[in-house]
């Protein structure tokens, strides 16, 4: 039988007499360690301060924040390692919250009422299997993915039955990261040859959409979501999909048949309210608006943006001072934020320039330069293109050019995000402006990189190697200056050797050309090197 005492246990539960429930069960079992929360803030406070093994909590926890919010903070906030086993428990039948908790991932779920009996058995389960992938989890949540699928890989040549399913599965997950899509259609073919999966089909048709054939991974989808219906990350894929061929009716389509099974996730209202604003359709922009900012209340993911999307619509339909009403909400909502103040005080601008209050306005503008010189560069790049659009309207180009060149160079391989600058640039004044500073830009890095390649051919290592950290330090998500000096790095190590952290330095710039979405093909050479010098090292000492 289990044995609890060793496990740090969290009950987070509003009800008192539920709490001592629980309690008495797992004091049966032998827990001795067990800390109450009878709300989500101290839930979360509970978690920062402990690192739980154990986490038993109930999806209604009254007013703020249910199980569901929760769980997402939780592992946004990387507060559960991943041996910790987390546990929804929940009277509910309604489908709708059972869907939108089952999208975050618990370890299992409970139906109330269970036994205890139940409760061993759901535990039992849960430690067995987090056991059989303790390798693959733990390298995993060191963002070291190619050690994981080393492990993941000498699991599956053991033939555990048992696991071996959950184990292809996450094999293909982990060639999808590391954009080996060749290795991750192979296995999902594997699976399909064995058994009908809807999971192996969803990752298929993940494959197609990351190879760009768009239109077979929206004939995929389709047929995924007619036969199983309650599969909702093939509606998000569906939507990525048709974002894709530029259908966005189909991606609001998509979408919103999401929402209807499960209007509780934050994430989907929001992305719906922009795909509605991009197509001018306003009223069901403001709806999703108002869920997202009805669902943010309590969660992780709100976002001050929200605030201002729906007040720039309503000022389109229904200019009044009411709008003002929005931004006393955003500044309610998110006191400690320096975005959120700079955000107010560039939609006070606009809100006040509607209604012809140009006096109001230029204070209010006048706010925002300041606030932008104190927070502008570490605000999210939509809102810095909104600030750099208000000043273009007041006359301060200076502002505007210094915003546009540094997201242009922050952002140069989002093809994106430089058409959505491109497209704004043309609008307010010229088409020759954006695309000039693209190039510029461009061709900038392509000096960078010569001088740093050639000194690195020269066998000026050090030089080279400063060469390119000067540059991550401007242009942090450049994809060819952080494979460069990925490349430079591991060879140093090859030719030079060097100690624990210069690998690991290595590592961290594989892991970030990984998370820039740079391929296997030309990265997954450079790993298998690194762990080679790792090993190589491990065992010498």
């Amino acid at each position: 039988m289990l044995n609890l005492s060793p496990q740090k246990i969290l009950i987070v539960e509003d009800q008192a007499v539920m709490r001592e429930t629980l309690k008495h069960i797992l004091y049966g079992m032998n827990a001795k360690q067990i800390i109450e929360a009878e709300n989500g803030n101290n839930a979360i406070a509970a978690m920062i301060k402990t690192r739980f093994d154990i986490v038993l909590c109930d999806y209604n926890l009254g007013a703020g924040k249910n199980g569901q919010q929760v769980l997402e903070e939780a592992r946004h906030l990387k507060l559960l390692p991943f041996s910790a086993l987390f546990l929804l428990v929940t009277s509910e039948q309604n489908p709708a919250m059972v869907l939108s908790a089952v999208g975050n991932k618990p370890d299992d779920y409970l139906i109330k009422p269970f036994n205890g009996q139940q409760l061993l058995n759901r535990l039992e389960r849960c430690f067995i299997r987090k056991s059989a992938l303790a390798d693959v989890e733990s390298e995993l949540d060191k963002g070291n993915l190619y050690q994981a699928i080393t492990n993941c890989e000498t699991l599956l040549a053991q033939h555990d039955k048992k696991i071996r399913m959950q184990l292809l599965k996450i094999r293909a997950e982990l060639a999808l990261k590391i954009s080996d899509f060749k290795t991750a259609k192979a296995v999902y073919l594997d699976v399909l040859l064995e058994r009908d999966l809807p999971w192996a089909r969803l990752g298929l048709a993940i494959v197609a959409y990351s190879e760009g054939d768009y239109f077979d991974a929206i004939e995929s989808l389709h047929e995924l979501t007619e036969q199983f219906p309650m599969l909702l990350e093939a509606y998000d894929w569906l939507a990525k999909a048709y974002e894709a061929t530029k259908n966005v009716d189909g991606a609001i389509s998509a979408i919103t048949q999401a929402i209807e099974l499960s209007p509780h996730t934050i994430l989907r209202q929001q992305q719906l309210a922009l795909l509605a604003d991009s197509v001018n359709s306003l009223d069901l922009a403001n709806k999703a608006y108002k869920a997202a900012i009805k669902l943010g209340r309590n969660s992780v993911h709100k976002s001050s943006s929200d605030f201002s999307g729906l007040a720039k619509n309503l000022l389109k339909t229904k200019a009044n001072s009411t709008v003002l009403n929005l931004v006393s909400e955003l500044l309610e909502q998110f006191p400690d934020d320096p975005e959120a103040r700079l955000r107010a005080a560039a939609l006070e601008t606009e809100i006040y320039r509607t209604l012809g209050k140009n006096e109001l306005a230029q204070k209010s503008y006048e706010k925002t330069v300041k606030l932008n010189k104190q927070f502008g560069s570490e605000a999210s790049r939509e809102l810095r293109l909104e600030i750099a659009q208000t000043c273009f309207q007041r006359g301060n180009t200076e502002i505007f050019d210094q915003i546009m060149q540094e997201l242009i160079k922050t952002n140069i391989d989002d093809k994106k995000f430089l058409e959505s600058i491109t497209r704004i640039c043309t609008e307010m004044m010229n088409e020759n402006y954006a695309e000039s500073l693209i190039h510029r830009v461009k061709q900038e890095l392509v000096d960078i990189n010569n001088r740093g390649v050639s000194l690195f051919k020269e066998g000026k290592i050090k030089e080279a190697l400063a060469v390119f950290e000067q540059a991550i330090s401007n242009l942090p998500n450049n994809q060819t200056i952080v494979l460069n000096i990925s490349k430079i790095m591991v060879h140093d190590l090859k030719t030079s050797g060097g100690d624990s952290e210069k690998i690991q330095k290595a590592q961290a710039y594989i892991n970030k050309a990984i998370q820039l979405g740079i391929p296997h093909d030309k990265i997954g050479g450079l790993q298998a090197e690194l762990a080679r010098i790792t090993h190589h090292q491990h065992h010498s000492r």
